[in-house]
């Protein structure tokens, strides 16, 4: 049994340290920064990307923009569903990356043309689904984050409605998701 319970504990450990060497390598992969600004770009409107600031991952600028737009080639290292952000949403964003309060006394929008990583539509730390919990990879939409959450009222939390609906509601981070085509059948971690 002694023997079962080791073996069992190697192989738990094992495939824990092969993940975490997966991870670190998919994180740390050298993209180059001609690729990560043609990235960012697709998240919106040419119109809009074309002038935009384009920043990293960590926000380190890789191209200055004119237009008060930011655009991200993704949200964490290894995420390649680029951003695209008015100065409302990059404070938001900012908020969000440091856990800590956002207000807003206008409307902010933000573009994401390439749909979104799977993630949790109540809780914006949740990494991991579990069970009964509501998870969306949402594809191509828009996201509205308005001054007053009372302005949410009577729209749906629901991201399975087929329609705009509230995400993590209740949070300082709510908004409005519009999706405005289908999503794509990405694989689902």
């Amino acid at each position: 049994m002694r023997g079962k319970r080791t073996r069992f504990m190697f192989v738990v450990s094992l495939s824990v340290i092969i993940f975490t060497l997966a991870v670190v390598s998919v994180a740390t992969t050298d993209e180059s920064k001609a690729a990560k600004i043609a990235r960012a770009m697709r998240a919106a409107p040419p119109s809009i990307s074309q002038n935009a600031t384009i920043v990293d991952v960590d926000w380190t600028v890789l191209r200055s923009g004119s237009n008060g737009w930011q655009c991200r080639p993704g949200g964490t290292p290894g995420d390649t569903h680029p951003e695209c952000d008015d100065g409302v949403w990059v404070r938001l964003m900012k908020a969000l990356d440091s856990k800590s309060d956002f207000k807003t006394d206008r409307i902010g929008i933000a573009y994401m043309f390439q749909g979104e990583p799977n993630g949790n539509n109540v809780d914006p730390f949740d990494t991991e689904p579990d069970p009964g919990e509501v998870w969306v990879q949402e594809g191509p939409h828009l996201m509205i984050v308005l001054p007053d959450p009372k302005m949410l009222e009577g729209i749906s939390n629901d991201p399975h409605n087929g329609g705009p609906y509230v995400m993590w509601k209740g949070t300082p981070y709510a908004h409005i998701m519009i999706p405005i085509a289908p999503r794509k059948k990405e694989k689902v971690r």
